[in-house]
């Protein structure tokens, strides 16, 4: 019986990998990612040669999950996604479920997470907090008004650039623009900028910008 290796991958600097995580790739002959070439590059860049890459993306889980489970019959599998850490609103945890129904070992290699870097990053209390996903595309105003009574923890977010203020106008329409935000941009690439404040400046500089480019994490708390 194989094991099954979770493996966080960086989140955009490419030297942000652990030791174990590429032990863990090196070591296996069939690598599950969310896209094949994607984690192409990470493989070329340190070199790690003749893996057998198996796409393993959200539509496609109920049907790869039964394959995965057969190669995990004889031998180990890694699981990996584009960025990031498995599972955390990424492709993963119905193969972790299935592995851990069958009794097949299931190995965590933590490592990079936009969550907490963006948390780490924002300046607001990290003692409580917690992560929402992606930030709905409809029924918006409805979504905020439920968090109504998360004053007690810092809420995290992931949204489109596309996106961003929009949903940073729906929480001012709600919320007045004193809530305490941060939006974090980019994290550990070229361009990584943290946008901190109340509400009402950070969208304001946005405003300013017209088009807003990369990956977005949205954190914020309602009272500090």
């Amino acid at each position: 019986m194989g094991k099954l290796y979770v493996v966080a991958t960086p989140i955009g600097n490419l030297k942000d990998i652990t030791l174990r995580a590429l032990e863990a790739l090196q070591s296996v002959n069939f690598i599950a990612c969310e896209d094949t070439r994607r984690t192409l590059i990470l493989l070329n860049h340190y070199n790690i040669k003749d893996k057998k890459l198996i796409s393993y993306y959200e539509p496609k889980e109920s049907v790869q999950v039964p394959k995965v489970l057969k190669l995990l019959e004889r031998e180990d599998v890694a699981l990996v996604t584009d960025a990031g850490t498995p599972s955390i609103s990424d492709p993963g945890y119905r193969l972790i479920r299935a592995c851990i129904e069958k009794g097949i070992q299931v190995e965590v290699i933590p490592g990079p997470s936009a969550v907490l870097t963006a948390l780490v990053g924002s300046g607001l209390p990290t003692d409580r907090f917690t992560f929402l996903g992606y930030l709905p595309r409809k029924g918006l105003e409805g979504f905020f008004e439920e968090l109504k009574t998360y004053k007690d923890t810092t809420l995290i977010a992931f949204e489109s650039p596309n996106r961003i203020i929009k949903s940073l106008q729906v929480m001012e329409k709600l919320y007045g623009g004193e809530v305490m935000v941060c939006v974090a941009r980019e994290l550990t690439k070229v361009h990584e900028e943290y946008l901190r404040g109340k509400l009402s400046e950070v969208l304001q500089e946005l405003q300013k910008r017209g088009e807003i480019k990369g990956e977005v994490v949205l954190v914020w708390k309602y009272n500090t």
